[in-house]
């Protein structure tokens, strides 16, 4: 099964206490899948059954009245056309995992 590469973005309400806990659980499942690169957005490299779960996982938590997810596809060379400044790096799937 091919992989794809797609950016995940999230703004939570957060001003209840249910908001702040649905904002803890949604990033805990973008952990699941891929890498934090700002604090509500993420790279994540996955098939498509992984994003069919990520977004059934999303879907559980996140209030359509208050909440908004964004998910958008990137094409295969991606890196190419991120332009980045400052201290995180282009996140690179392929390279080496350090733990």
């Amino acid at each position: 099964m091919s992989t794809m590469n797609i950016l995940l973005s999230y703004d939570i309400n957060t001003k209840t206490r249910k908001g702040r806990w649905r904002l803890n659980k949604i990033a805990k499942i973008c952990l699941d899948y891929g890498q934090r690169v700002q604090n509500s957005v993420y790279e994540c490299e996955i098939n498509s059954e992984q994003l069919l779960k990520l977004k059934e996982r999303i879907k559980e938590i996140y209030n359509k009245d208050e909440d908004s997810i964004r998910i958008y596809k990137l094409g295969k060379d991606y890196q190419k056309s991120v332009i980045h400044y400052g201290i995180k790096e282009v996140f690179k799937p392929d390279d080496p995992l350090i733990l």
